[in-house]
């Protein structure tokens, strides 16, 4: 029941149902073979020519024993539609990160040598890499689940193509717009209020042009810096040298990270093993970096606090190694 005493199944709820899994079933047999298929190709586990023949597929299927599902005890279903998540007092993120590294350290002794996972990127005009048939069967057992009708494979792909618009036109004015603006900055000596920011919707159609506003100053101490600005170190310099080279600035780094990799972070205690590397190298073996013979620099994100605790926002730091 909600808050209200209403019953929380009515309308417009629609109830689901659960599936009974048959390999007598198309649908399912077919959902199952690319799931499989792209899961052995995420995990490298060799693939046997008879998985692709449904009939030699259902009958190993068959002889799986899955066991029966038990819902949990106590669990508390959140019936209020405005609660968005958990409280955060209820979560010990320490906790959490210490327990799943424990879980990570656990199962990466148990791995062969070498061990990587394949990342698959999604392509949806190939018939013979079961990505689109994944997609459809994951689409049409929720959509039994919900007694909604269901779709081929070919109506799946045709709406899996149209998630992200791709309008030329919009395309072709962004472009110019751009452009524009470009000009002002090749040509120099512009003052902020010559640039414009631009809103257009073609649909209605709308053009919304405004002066920009100027980037925040950040000051700290004696030195003040945007988020247009940047910081340059010369030479091949340790992680600890760079926290140290911070540290002279009353900044207190926390965090760094290369992309979209963590190359150091205080609150993990093996993160210390690389204090004395290079950063160049150890971007190399956790962000797998490939750093071309010609490339001079390296550019690193770094989250910092004042002797206060205060965070501080700094610009975007760039490493010359070489």
């Amino acid at each position: 029941m909600t808050s209200s005493g209403a019953p929380f199944w009515s309308a417009p709820k629609r109830f689901p149902r659960p599936l009974e899994f048959s390999s007598s079933d198309s649908s399912h047999l077919s959902f199952l073979l690319a799931a499989s298929i792209l899961r052995a190709e995420t995990f490298g586990i060799p693939i046997p020519d008879w998985a692709k023949n449904p009939k030699k597929l259902a009958e190993a299927v068959d002889k799986v024993i899955v066991p029966d599902f038990h819902p949990k005890q106590g669990v508390k279903i959140e019936i209020d539609e405005k609660a968005t998540s958990l409280s955060s007092a209820s979560v010990d993120d320490a906790a959490v990160i210490e327990e799943l590294i424990a879980k990570l350290e656990a199962i990466s002794k148990t791995l062969p040598p070498g061990f990587h996972m394949n990342p698959i990127q999604f392509e949806k005009d190939d018939d013979t890499n079961f990505h689109m048939d994944l997609i459809a069967g994951f689409a049409n057992m929720r959509a039994r689940n919900y007694s909604i009708p269901e779709v081929d494979k070919l109506k799946a792909k045709f709406i899996a193509g149209r998630i992200i618009p791709a309008i030329a036109t919009s395309t072709a004015m962004a472009t110019g717009l751009v452009c524009l603006e470009l000009y002002k900055v090749l040509a120099g000596g512009h003052k902020v209020e010559d640039y414009r920011n631009t809103f257009a919707n073609l649909a209605i159609p709308l053009f919304s042009m405004a002066e920009p506003v100027p980037p925040k100053t950040i000051k700290h101490q004696d030195m003040s810096w945007t988020v247009w600005d940047r910081w340059t170190v010369t030479g091949n310099m340790t992680l600890r040298e760079l926290l140290e080279w911070l540290k002279e600035k009353g900044l207190n780094a926390y965090s760094i990270s290369c992309g979209t990799s963590m190359l150091y972070n205080s609150m993990f205690p093996r993160h210390k093993e690389r204090l004395d590397k290079k950063v160049v190298d150890v971007a190399r073996e956790v962000a797998k970096l490939e750093v071309p013979s010609y490339r001079r620099h390296l550019d690193v994100v770094v989250a910092c606090e004042d002797d206060d605790d205060n965070d501080v926002d700094i610009p975007l730091v760039s490493i010359y190694f070489r």
